[in-house]
């Protein structure tokens, strides 16, 4: 059988094992210490500078210790987008609030601007009450529309946690993703752009909200000679070895976006001359997107009939792993009950489009072989 391709495998870049070493060598093998405080250095700069940045243990522990420090708790609403992964909306539950779903705009795929007014005048209608938060995604590395998702925020007063885990290194309008919310989110899940095996970040708004970031992340123990906790805290905290690993990462990552990009135009000039076949797309100069995976749309009445599920299961019989785009949130069994305003479109991308194989270590030949089964199956 020939090579597996993956979707997204991490990729080293050579410098990662010095500073696990270095961990190792000075014995700082727990969640601080040197490599913990470089790597959010590191991520703060990247970001422009002036927001702090706290390392954890995953991008679902910086929502969660976001959602908290906005305040939100049993019986609250947050606003989430529902073209996401579970992990967007799975912190809302973990306080006992209710998510409340908003759809995506055709030509980001992520939360439109339109709905989420929508959204927020109804709930207030029908509660009484304004949400405590929205949560817009920059899926799959695409930045949402954030002019317009702020305006909306602004003007009713709500703050934003922006979930940038797909999106490290994207950019809306010159300025990087993840700093425009009250609070940004990453992640560095081993599928990611780059990697600590696992672990996250939450960007913060102030230096006082980092610090109470790793208090709550860190079980939030009060100052005292003997182990006392008037708060219930959390174990989030990155640990020092996962963080020599972000360091090493942190040097490559411009050549890491610059490889994604790079297969995201070679899959688009393969197929540009195909009916029924088209790619999230950066709408205009505005978006600039990581391409952190590579997506299509098929549309069977342009492809003779052939649809997602057929290409998928071509690449699947060829050792090739792709995925369907993620389900909404609104569709799924553990949020069927929660309210939802939306028109349908995430629904389509979600019965149509399918994720390519996108990993910076792919060669060009390995999308080729991914272009020629694709190509084979339309064909059939």
């Amino acid at each position: 059988m020939t090579e597996k391709i993956w979707l997204s495998l991490a990729h080293m870049g050579g410098s990662e094992q010095k500073y696990i070493q270095e961990a190792f060598e000075t014995n700082w093998v727990v969640p601080l210490g040197p490599n913990v405080n470089a790597f959010e250095g590191q991520l703060r700069t990247y970001l422009g500078g002036e927001k702090p940045v706290v390392a954890l243990s995953s991008g679902t522990a910086a929502i969660h210790l976001a959602l908290i420090q906005l305040g939100v708790g049993y019986g609250d609403e947050v606003i989430c987008q529902s073209f996401t992964f579970a992990a967007s909306a799975n912190p809302i539950a973990y306080l006992g609030a209710k998510p409340v779903f908003v759809d995506s705009e055709v030509h980001t795929w992520n939360m439109s601007p339109r709905l989420l007014e929508t959204a927020i005048v109804d709930r207030k209608e029908k509660t009484g009450r304004f949400p405590k938060a929205i949560i817009p995604v920059h899926l799959y590395g695409m930045p949402a529309s954030m002019d317009g998702i702020m305006t909306v925020a602004e003007r009713y007063g709500i703050p934003v946690v922006e979930d940038a885990a797909e999106a490290l290194g994207s950019s809306y309008k010159g300025r990087k993703c993840g700093t425009f919310g009250r609070f940004g989110v990453l992640s560095f899940n081993g599928n990611k752009i780059i990697t600590t095996s696992g672990g996250g970040a939450l960007v913060c708004p102030t230096e006082e909200a980092a610090a109470e970031t790793v208090f709550l992340a860190t079980q939030a123990r009060d100052e005292a000679p003997h182990y006392q906790h008037s708060r219930i805290g959390y174990n989030y905290r990155l640990s020092n070895v996962s963080a020599g690993i972000g360091r090493g990462q942190m040097e490559i990552l411009p050549l890491r976006i610059l490889r994604r990009r790079e297969i995201n135009s070679l899959y688009r000039k393969a197929f540009e001359e195909i009916k029924g076949i088209s790619f999230q797309t950066e709408p205009n100069g505005d978006y600039h997107s990581n391409y952190w995976l590579s997506t299509l749309i098929v549309d069977p009445e342009d492809t003779g009939g052939v649809t997602r599920e057929d290409i998928r299961l071509a690449c699947d019989r060829a050792n090739i792993e792709t995925r369907p785009l993620w389900k909404p949130m609104h569709i799924q069994p553990v949020f069927s009950s929660a309210p939802f305003y939306g028109d349908g479109t995430s629904e389509r991308l979600f019965r149509d489009g399918l994720c390519l194989p996108s990993g910076s270590s792919l060669t060009d030949e390995d999308i080729a072989r991914v272009i020629s089964v694709i190509r084979q199956a339309l064909r059939h």
